[in-house]
């Protein structure tokens, strides 16, 4: 897979993605609240909207982020192996998230390949979504918070629990952290 500069491409991929589903600019208006006005401006190049904005208009696919960054206007493929340059990033800023995988529409299983930089955390607010994850740490250390409980991890430290509960994570070393992690249903 090819790697796209993201924001040159979401107007672009908002407005096939919409023509896919079958819907109007208006359409997805109802469905989300967010104005045409607005889902025109993105579609047409204009500035590029924030996560929070482009999960909301998302939700009237519905659709997640990975599935949005990796569509290509076919559905979920046979593909078996995938080398490094076709994981696909599905984030930006101090936490990288790498996906094993494109269009994961109708898997079961979503598997990232994890970077946290120095002091990058997953945010004030804790995470919480359906389903059950894991992980491995391969590299550096990681604070994980999970309904309450908390546990600095190192390499060949690993973590397995029900995503609805809140969770965090928080590189607080001066060395990156990477680990490998799983999430039944895809999360993201």
């Amino acid at each position: 897979m090819v790697k796209r500069d993201r924001d040159d491409d979401i107007g672009a991929r908002l407005r096939a993605v919409r023509e896919a589903h079958g819907l109007s600019q208006r359409e997805l208006m109802r469905r989300t609240g967010v104005s045409n006005a607005t889902i025109s401006l993105i579609e047409t190049g204009g500035p590029s909207p924030t996560v929070g904005m482009l999960k909301k208009i998302l939700s009237g696919l519905p659709m997640t982020l990975a599935e949005f960054f990796t569509y290509d206007g076919t559905s979920a493929n046979d593909k078996v192996f995938y080398s490094d340059r076709d994981l696909v990033e599905i984030s930006k800023g101090g936490v990288s998230y790498r996906q094993i995988g494109g269009n994961l529409a109708g898997k079961a299983i979503q598997l990232l390949r994890e970077r946290y930089e120095p002091g990058a955390d997953t945010g004030k607010l804790p995470l919480r979504h359906d389903g059950e994850e894991c992980g491995v740490i391969l590299k550096g250390r990681l604070k994980v918070t999970v309904g309450g409980r908390t546990r600095t991890l190192k390499a060949g430290d690993a973590y397995y629990f029900k995503s609805d509960q809140p969770h965090t994570f928080k590189n607080e070393s001066t060395e990156p952290c990477e680990l490998v992690t799983a999430c039944t249903p895809p999360s993201f």
